[in-house]
């Protein structure tokens, strides 16, 4: 199988390398040129992230998929505000409309407490994850089942429900889904299509893969695995590292003006959203690992991870195109088949990309790997 890229688009031109964001919350310009770039570069598909304050994704993904003729969508979303009934009838709807095949939905169960709460959901960490897999458990139904089903769960209670209109293509609306903890481990095995990571050292990932395969062996199952990264990349390695220090740099000025990330809460669109209370596994594993060292696998950056507190990926790659192609390719060999890549200049990022390193994933995403093909002699 050939590797699998996705993108993540906004609505508002933010750049956190110059920590400045421009625009309306929604600047339809900026979307439009942000997902033809997606396109144009070469992606497969594009996140389109959830935040209790932000607009919301089935519009959004609406937007990319009209503006475009071939970009999938992911539609993050937080399973709890919306009945998985009507869900799936969304995704079906919007999927038969664009042609099929290019609708996916990403299950977050959450892990900042404070956004949460904005949308009215106290229920706590564990829970959540419990409530999530029955979500899919019905969500999966809704869209598959031939004739009215009941359903009567902790959760969720419904009586005859059927959904008249289907996903055009024949695999569906793939269910991707991100978690660390062992909750989540074990809701993911047992119903995700796609298990979400964020970006760790190559070991670490061995580790995931291996658990999770075996969780979801246990269930008489296989699932893919995708790593979320931001790639730095410039011409020579020095000036990737250099641009590195200045994102590095541009970051701490943020934090200081806002009053320090990990107290104030995180940033969204180059301001302080208010206190974030994590229970993200993930994140956790992730500052653990910049306390540890700013640098692992020789070009895994973790620069801003402790600058910034929980609440995302922030786990950079650094060098030219064909090492950061070559470190991302490693992950593959231990079981990865799908980036996600932003950048810290969004849009210009993407059109960079577009030039080498996208065709180096492309081109060499789609060799064979295992124990005994090394990487480096892809690229």
């Amino acid at each position: 199988m050939s590797i699998e890229i996705i993108g993540m688009v906004g609505t508002q031109n933010v750049s956190e390398s110059s920590g400045s964001a421009r625009g309306p919350a929604v600047d339809v310009d900026y979307l439009t040129r942000f997902a033809q770039a997606h396109e144009a570069a070469g992606f497969d598909r594009v996140l389109i992230g959830y935040h209790a304050t932000g607009p919301d994704g089935f519009a959004v993904a609406a937007h990319v998929l009209n503006v475009t003729s071939r970009l999938k969508v992911l539609i993050a979303h937080r399973p709890g505000f919306v009945a998985p009934t009507l869900v799936a009838r969304k995704l079906a709807t919007l999927d038969a409309l664009t042609g099929g095949g290019r609708v996916a939905i990403h299950h977050i169960s959450g892990g900042d407490e404070a956004d949460q709460q904005r949308d009215g959901d106290f229920v706590g960490h564990d829970r959540r994850y419990a409530r999530t897999a029955e979500f899919m458990t019905v969500l999966r139904r809704e869209l598959t089942a031939t004739e009215p089903f009941d359903h009567d769960g902790e959760f969720y209670r419904v009586r005859g429900a059927f959904s008249d209109v289907r996903p055009p293509a024949a695999a569906g609306i793939p269910l991707y889904f991100g978690g660390a903890s062992p909750a989540a481990v074990g809701v993911g095995a047992q119903h995700a299509d796609v298990y979400m990571l964020w970006g760790e050292p190559l070991a670490q990932i061995a580790e995931r893969v291996a658990e999770v395969r075996d969780a979801a062996a246990r269930h008489g199952r296989t699932i893919r695995f995708s790593l979320s990264v931001r790639p730095i990349v410039a011409a020579t390695e020095e000036a990737a590292w250099a641009r590195a220090e200045q994102i590095r740099a541009a970051t701490a000025d943020r934090v200081a003006a806002s009053g320090g990330a990990q107290v104030q809460g995180v940033m969204k669109a180059g301001r302080a959203t208010g206190p974030t209370r994590s229970s993200s596994v993930g994140s956790a594993r992730l500052q653990e690992q910049a306390a540890v060292a700013d640098v692992h696998d020789e070009r895994l950056w973790f620069g801003v991870t402790g600058l910034t507190g929980p609440g995302g990926n922030s786990s950079a790659l650094v060098g030219t195109p064909a090492q950061v192609a070559e470190a991302l390719l490693a992950y593959r060999r231990v079981g990865v088949d799908t980036v996600l890549i932003r950048g810290f200049d969004p849009l210009e990022d993407v059109v960079d990309w577009g030039h080498e390193l996208v065709p180096l994933l492309r081109a060499q995403g789609a060799l064979p790997v295992g124990p005994g093909v090394p990487v480096g002699d892809h690229v």
